[in-house]
């Protein structure tokens, strides 16, 4: 059974930085793309930034030089390193692993830019 389980969340200061891991179970990881996506209260959930199977890297304009998304395929993880947090990053993020018509989900961690 598929599985991703978030971690790094948390509360940090505008200005700060977190990093948020992703660990998968449960599925052949190394084919799937992965991203990460947030939801704001009151908001529609939206792509933060992506890496393909093939580790090809893609960002929301937003995060653009500020986010970084990498992947590890011998440890099953996938990692956003979030740099220059601003209050309007504050959002609970969500792993996603998708395969054609597969589509996994995590339970998602909060992060709040808050001073």
């Amino acid at each position: 059974q598929a599985q991703l389980v978030e971690s790094g969340g948390g509360l940090v200061q505008p200005g700060g930085s977190l990093r948020l891991s992703c660990a998968a179970s449960g599925i052949m990881f190394s084919i799937y793309d992965m991203g990460w996506y947030r939801q704001a209260p009151g908001k529609e959930r939206e792509l933060v930034a992506a890496v393909t199977d093939g580790g090809h890297p893609n960002y929301a304009d937003s995060v653009k030089g500020r986010f970084t998304i990498s992947r590890d395929n011998a440890k099953n993880t996938v990692n956003l390193q979030m740099n220059s947090l601003k209050p309007e990053d504050t959002a609970v993020y969500y792993c996603n692993a998708r395969r054609r018509y597969y589509d996994y989900w995590g339970q998602g961690t909060q992060v709040t830019v808050s001073s």
